[in-house]
């Protein structure tokens, strides 16, 4: 019993500003081939089972493009494997906040997809010895489902799109805002043949038999700290997963990257002129894997004065970010000394000092953790296109 697992595919997501010449976001382009790539990997394999383990879409209420693109690929998927069950269900992202509003996804039903929204259902399929709970977002939100096998069949799986207790904060980089919380320990009691997560943009084990497949591109809010995560859990990028219920056993499917995205090495400008600064962007620019052209990049230079920026080469800067698909240049000022001394102000407080700040008093629901909680706001903060300081 082969069944394949798909997470996090984010139809519908843009970001930067360049168009494809059909007009349309490029990254918004790269997040549809990386689900395109995915569906051929899926034929080709022609596993028995297909599960879609959330956030089909980037958004509750999806463009057009990205609804009839979906459409296609699912119904390219479902004549390839006309007797493999797809079984999906909507995450955070596609889940309408308001009971009134009903959900995009049902409209694959008429593929034949089997598709979970508001409420948990269970899907078996006795010629395959197959049962399938689908749970998501919304019935685990309203906390009123029994995540328990259920039925005569052989391969029982979970399919539920949630945030798995404890991998927050250590892991926060790969983690979206917004999920339920998952106990790890019920979930590991109960005879699963196999777990298939969503919500956790990073390819992992959780324990044996559960897994989160990751996302099919980089479409999370940290990027960069996304790459870090990979990079210390040894995991070779984005796909989709290929579990083997009777051993057991799982393997990675990977997809292509559509292009590069690099985090140029750390640049400390203490001390350093103007055009020493500029050589060493330069040379962090040039040292790109695969080049510049069309990458999305981060230069963080910290401990730069103000004067410093306005004297840098910003020809040479608008030149480069003309070159490749988005540069962040994320410049930070030296920390203000402390004064000592009566009637002294002392160091005024940093930005991410104060949201902090603030945030531990914000009254918060019993059930939220205020570690958690200050945790994410620090990273939405600390997000490449929202709070670094760029004077250019």
């Amino acid at each position: 019993m082969k069944l394949a697992h798909l997470a996090d595919l984010h139809l519908g997501f843009r970001q930067y500003y360049r168009q494809t010449p059909e007009g349309v976001n490029q990254r918004e382009a790269d997040v549809a081939l990386a689900f395109r790539a995915a569906v051929d990997g899926v034929l080709a394999e022609r596993p028995d089972a297909v599960v879609i383990a959330g956030d089909l879409f980037h958004s509750v209420r999806p463009s057009n493009r990205s609804i009839v693109f979906a459409y296609r690929e699912l119904q390219r998927l479902r004549a390839g494997i006309p007797d493999a069950p797809i079984v999906a269900i909507a995450g955070n992202h596609d889940t309408p906040r308001s009971s009134d509003v009903g959900s995009i996804l049902r409209l694959y039903e008429e593929l034949g997809i089997h598709v979970a929204t508001d409420e948990a259902r269970r899907f078996p399929f006795a010629k395959l010895g197959l049962s399938v709970l689908a749970v998501p977002h919304a019935a685990l939100e309203a906390g009123n489902v029994v995540l328990r096998p259920d039925g005569s069949e052989p391969f029982q799986v979970l399919l539920v799109h949630g945030e798995i207790a404890g991998l927050l904060p250590v892991d926060r980089y790969a983690m979206e805002y917004g999920g339920v919380l998952l106990d790890p320990e019920a979930l590991s009691r109960e005879p699963w043949s196999y777990i298939a997560l969503g919500h956790y943009h990073v390819q992992d084990q959780v324990f044996s038999r559960c897994w989160y497949a990751g996302s099919l591109e980089y479409v999370g809010p940290n990027i960069w700290g996304e790459q870090v995560t990979e990079s210390l859990r040894k995991v070779p990028g984005k796909g989709w997963l290929l579990a083997d219920l009777d051993p057991g056993t799982v393997t990675r499917r990977p997809v292509s990257a559509a292009r590069s995205i690099h985090d140029a090495p750390l640049l400390n400008a203490s001390g350093l002129a103007p055009a020493e600064l500029d050589r060493l962007i330069g040379e962090r620019l040039r040292n790109v894997p695969g080049g510049l052209r069309d990458a999305i990049v981060r230069v963080v230079v910290e401990n730069i004065p103000r004067e410093v920026v306005r004297e840098l080469d910003h020809a040479a800067i608008r030149s480069a970010k003309a070159e490749a698909l988005h540069i962040q240049f994320d410049f930070r000022r030296p920390d203000a000394p402390s004064t000592a001394g009566a009637g002294a102000p002392g160091r005024r407080q940093t930005l991410p000092e104060l949201v902090a700040g603030f945030l531990r008093r914000r009254p918060l629901p019993e059930r939220l953790s205020r570690e958690q909680f200050v945790a994410l706001g620090l990273e939405v903060l600390a997000e490449p296109d929202g709070s670094a300081i760029e004077e250019t």
